[in-house]
């Protein structure tokens, strides 16, 4: 084996990478493993191509222990936790690390102790931004390169105590070869000699290296110095011209205040200037949203490369001039309402119900009835309702709407690429509903819609509509007054395998904002519902996901893990990178897609793996701390033996009135299932899945009477149904033949005047 390359030893913060001998076990001994040592962490993987995704160790040298055994063997303890019995291949090799482990050690103890006095959460290496003020960072810039410049000393400090120990062990060994005779030992004592020697010159390169760093830092910084000071005052500048405009907004804000409350007969004025006044919310909010910068101190750059700190400290304040801040919805949900109309806010909110009636314990044999389905098509089986849950497909895809703040907040960004990742968050929170969800919802009847009138409460209108029967498609159509449209057609395509079921919605789900003109589009993943026969039903989601922005180029590649016993990542993993057009990374995502999700912002990508034996290159990108951009609502008390349903799952099936009487809602063996009343709701089922099948068989009479003579037989259609709500057209952005939403149902809804709706449920029996 040949003795790997590698580069001369670093100051501390520098990164030190290379092959290393560990220890593993008695039965293989000790295994070679890739070692990167960088801001005082010592990192192993198996190969440089695990740097992008799989980190199979990691030591904080600041409290760690470091002890030599023989020429080639070391220790590196931090007390017991962790202990790695590393093997070089020579002693200039391991004396190498050794050197580059107590420099990075030495600087990881004076951060440590920089960061206990200051009693600071943040990083020592990166000062936090005070909260608006561009003069803040630009002290905080100066403070920063001050450190390192201190750290730097240190460093000197520490090779000269090195310098010190080497060289006095290379004379002791001149001195012991002064004394020897001309014997069979001098052979042995010269070899000491030159290793000694040779140990001595890497330790003086190391100390070289040092000063060439600080003096190159020291030349960098003079200029930048000065220009920090001149952007300090323009800044201030700035801020005195933005806090006189506030001072002028608060007194006019507070005039007009003062006035409405002298005279009760200025009542009419005051709601005529109430769309004057939501302007004025609006601008004060937006000013507040430019100035937001409480959760700056957040993004500490991960390297200490002292490069990073420039460019964070650069960087951070344009970054959260584009960033949504979590508050920024919860200010805005007033304004929501005052738009559509100043009297909504007198009109309580209606109080909608957070229990169903426990699920009942029927036994079932399974085996029974799934032996003769497989390998057919789900939506064509004759299910019980015994494999149900009481709510529709197409109130299942409803429940999307779980999570649609996403969405709000995604329509204030400034940024396409932070609202990108805003959609792709939502675009996985959809998935996190499913994760106990073993039901089957009720395959819907065709011409069956459901509403989610939630325009009071959260903003937006939702409708679903049964398009079509084989292949079951729903039509999906929301608008919000928050600046966003969603629509999308599914279609699901599902086959049963003997031990897993996996379920394949085909489609494209389309978001549209109004300020901007963004559309995004993206499919869903496919759903696994494992161990159908023998053990306990479990939920998966696995595929990849590309959410795409049709007006500007940027797209996240989405990658859903699928669960494996042996692996060692987090179960449920879902990883994306957000790029723009010309494909360069600005965020990266992770998380969970049963738990929530994160996102960092890249501040350098580099490739790794250079060694194409060991496998796929992957990209290593440093990024920022991570930001939390969603996490799943936890379930409510008893949700066990409320089929696992959300807090909005358990509203979907609420009775309401004045809904369309093809409603699911008012599907009778949806609601005696749901109503614990299981036989009824089989009987019930069988009736209206009956009812639907001779309704096709008369449309397809009609068809075919209707057939004029020159259309063959095999070009003529065999259904002549059409959607009430819907109409089908060719996408203009994916060039797919969709249903899109036509108007007409909410101006119908409010007139009371259903005459235009099929009988699709019929008389309850």
């Amino acid at each position: 084996m040949s003795e790997p390359k590698t580069p001369t030893p670093t100051p501390a913060g520098d990164t030190y990478k290379g092959w290393v001998f560990k220890w593993t076990n008695y039965i293989k001994g000790y295994q070679r493993r890739w070692f990167v040592l960088s801001n005082g962490l010592l990192s192993y993987y198996r190969t440089q191509a695990e740097m992008g995704h799989t980190c199979r160790g990691t030591i904080n040298l600041a409290t760690a222990t470091i002890t030599v055994d023989d020429a080639c063997n070391f220790v590196i303890s931090n007390g017991g936790a962790q202990t790695y019995h590393l093997k070089a291949s020579c002693e200039v090799e391991r004396q190498r690390w050794i050197t580059a482990l107590e420099l990075a050690k030495a600087k990881a103890a004076r951060m440590q102790a920089e960061s206990d006095d200051s009693g600071d959460d943040f990083s020592p290496s990166s000062p936090p931004v005070a909260p608006g003020q561009g003069g803040g960072a630009q002290n905080s810039e100066v403070q920063s390169a001050l450190r390192t410049l201190g750290s730097k000393v240190e460093d000197l400090s520490t090779c000269n105590d090195l310098i010190s120990k080497h060289g006095s062990a290379l004379q002791r060994s001149l001195s012991e070869l002064d004394s020897l005779r001309l014997t069979g030992e001098a052979g042995d004592k010269i070899r000491q000699v030159t290793e000694r020697a040779t140990l001595f010159r890497i330790t003086s390169n190391a100390m070289i290296n040092a000063c060439r760093d600080f003096l190159a830092l020291a030349q960098a910084h003079s200029k930048r110095w000065q220009k920090a000071l001149q952007a300090e005052r323009e800044q201030r500048v700035r801020l005195e011209e933005t806090l006189e405009q506030l001072a002028k907004q608060h007194n006019h804000l507070e005039r007009a205040f003062r006035g409405a409350a002298q005279s009760n007969t200025a009542a009419d004025n005051k709601s005529a200037a109430g769309p004057g006044k939501g302007e004025a919310s609006d601008e004060d909010d937006d000013n507040e949203f430019f100035d937001a910068m409480e959760e700056a101190p957040e993004f500490i750059t991960v390297p200490a490369d002292p490069q990073f700190h420039k460019r964070s400290s650069s960087n951070i304040s344009g970054f959260n001039s584009e960033m949504c801040p979590d508050d920024q919805s919860l200010n805005e949900e007033p304004l929501a309402m005052n738009q559509e109309s100043p009297s909504q806010e007198l009109v309580p909110l209606k109080k909608r119900r957070t229990r169903i009636p426990d699920k009942p314990n029927y036994s079932l044999n399974l085996w029974s009835i799934m032996k003769n389905c497989i390998g057919k098509e789900l939506s064509k089986i004759p299910m019980p309702v015994n494999f149900n849950e009481p709510i529709s497909m197409l109130q299942r895809l409803s429940e999307d709407l779980e999570y649609h703040e996403l969405l709000d907040k995604a329509a204030k960004c400034l940024s396409s690429l932070e609202q990108m990742c805003y959609v792709a968050a939502f675009s996985v929170s959809s998935y996190s509903t499913t994760v106990h969800r073993t039901g089957k919802p009720f395959n819907p009847l065709l011409g069956e819609t459901y509403e989610l009138d939630r325009r009071r409460e959260s903003g937006y209108r939702s409708l679903c509509e049964q398009v079509s029967h084989h292949p079951p498609a729903a039509a999906h159509h929301v608008i919000s007054d928050r600046g966003w449209t969603l629509r999308q057609e599914i279609t699901v395509a599902s086959k049963f395998r003997g031990k897993y079921l996996s379920i394949m919605p085909l489609g494209t789900i389309h978001a549209i904002f109004e300020k901007s003109n963004n559309h995004y589009t993206w499919k869903k993943v496919t759903t696994t519902v494992h161990n159908i026969i023998v053990g306990k039903l479990w939920i998966d989601q696995s595929g990849e996901i590309d959410v795409v922005n049709h007006t500007t180029g940027d797209r996240c590649h989405l990658k859903f893990a699928p669960y494996s016993y042996f692996s060692r990542d987090v179960a449920r993993k879902v990883t994306g990178v957000v790029m723009d057009k010309d494909g360069k990374a600005h965020y990266v995502l992770s998380g969970t897609w049963d738990e929530k999700m994160e996102f960092s912002r890249v501040m350098q990508s580099s490739r790794g793996g250079e060694n194409g034996t060991e496998g796929k290159q992957k990209t290593v990108y440093q990024t920022l701390k991570a930001r939390e951009v969603w996490r799943r609502n936890p379930l409510l008390d008893g949700a066990e033996s409320m089929y696992y349903f959300t807090a909005l799952a358990l509203t979907l099936n609420e009775p309401e009135e004045a809904v369309a009487p093809t409603d699911s809602r008012r599907r009778p063996d949806q609601r005696l299932m749901e109503e614990g009343r299981w036989e009824e709701a089989n009987a019930e089922k069988q009736r209206l899945e009956e009812k639907q099948r001779i309704a096709r068989r008369e449309r397809e009479r009609e068809a075919a009477s209707q057939r004029t003579s020159s259309q063959s037989e095999e070009g003529a259609p065999h259904d002549n149904y059409s959607a009430l709500w819907f109409e089908r057209c060719e996408d203009r952005i994916t060039g797919e033949q969709v249903h899109i939403y036509k108007g007409g149902y909410w101006e119908t809804k409010d007139r009371g005047n259903w005459e235009g709706c099929p009988d699709i449920f019929g008389p309850q029996h």
